[in-house]
């Protein structure tokens, strides 16, 4: 890359985009890299602010932004989703499903970490739907050592991923003597169908136990025997000693994967695991709550993702939802915790 007067780039090549600001009308570039400069090009030069102009000089050991670009790329993007064009020198990433958006985060600190290299993500963990928008790349020169973008390549690849949501059917299990004899309408079933029906899933059973506990690990049971993928079972999870849906869960023979996680609403939240299938003991928050512990993680159990204690550890920091007036969720900190 060597720069020269504007006036004497007739016949050179350019090695960059020359971007062009119009307030209100226009910002994009005016001429692309590879352009081969005419006599009437300088007046348009000269108008966008360049008096001095840079034009491609090979250099061996230098990449171009836009190959640079296009290295970080490949090293991002993982299946189920596709890059932009390049325009000076950077790409986006955008999702080709509906589906839960992953980022190895420590990948992706190594490779901000080299240096004159930038990857912006949205958090992962979170569902996105098809043509979101979901990261940008570029380098910051113009020109970049090939000896950075090497070190780059042995970040093994993809940074990103998009898990397709595979749990197509689930069922409920309703506890409370009150809804069982009819005292109070079952409000909590309509609000967990809605949920699902969000990613897909649809509710085959709804079994209403009361508080019966042989009864609820039974009806689980069963549920499970008839093919249920997933069994959401909605209140009775305080440690009250009337509250008896973990312990019923627990005698199914399920193994527990957590019961009390650190997120407000949310905080009784259980899941445990029969062989493959979950089963989720939901508080009774998530029925009034616009957004709780449930939301943040029903998209990574729909995506086939297997929790543990120490996937909800890190949700402490995150983990207050505060009930704005008007939810914005997902586009807000809840739940973004690392």
């Amino acid at each position: 890359m060597k720069l020269i007067k504007t006036e004497e780039a007739v016949g050179q090549v350019l090695c960059h985009d020359i971007t062009q600001i119009i307030r209100g009308v226009k910002k994009g570039p005016v001429f692309k890299k590879g352009h081969i400069i005419t006599p009437e090009d300088i007046p348009v030069l000269l108008s966008v602010g360049k008096e001095n102009i840079y034009i491609w000089e090979k250099d061996e050991n230098m990449l171009h932004e836009n190959e640079a670009a296009m290295v970080l790329c490949e090293i991002c993007r993982g299946e189920n989703m596709h890059s932009s064009p390049l325009s000076e020198g950077k790409t986006e990433l955008f999702a080709d499903i509906d589906g839960l958006f992953r980022v190895n985060r420590e990948k992706l600190l190594k490779l901000n970490s080299i240096g004159e290299i930038i990857i912006s993500c949205r958090f992962g963990n979170t569902p996105v739907k098809k043509g979101d928008k979901l990261a940008g790349m570029r380098v910051i020169p113009l020109v970049i050592e090939k000896e950075k973008m090497e070190r780059a390549k042995k970040v093994s690849s993809p940074i990103f991923e998009i898990s397709p949501y595979i749990l197509k059917r689930a069922a409920i299990v309703v506890t409370g003597s009150e809804v069982k004899k009819g005292l109070i309408k079952d409000d909590f079933s309509p609000v967990i169908k809605e949920k699902l029906r969000e990613y897909g899933v649809g509710v085959d059973e709804v079994i209403t136990a009361g508080d019966d506990g042989n009864f609820i690990t039974g009806s689980i049971n069963r549920l499970i025997e008839n093919g249920a993928e997933m069994v959401l079972c909605t209140g009775g999870m305080s440690v009250d000693p009337d509250d008896r849906t973990p312990l019923a869960i627990r005698n199914t023979g399920a193994e527990a994967a957590v019961y009390g996680v650190p997120v407000l609403p949310g905080a009784m939240f259980m899941l445990a695991y029969k062989g493959d299938v979950p089963v989720m003991g939901l508080p009774g928050c998530v029925m009034y709550s616009e957004r709780t512990v449930f939301d943040l993680v029903l998209p990574r159990i729909i995506a086939g993702e297997r929790l543990c204690r120490e996937d909800f550890v890190p949700l402490g920091e995150g983990g207050l939802c505060l009930s704005c007036p008007v939810c914005n969720y997902p586009r807000c900190g809840f739940g973004k915790g690392r």
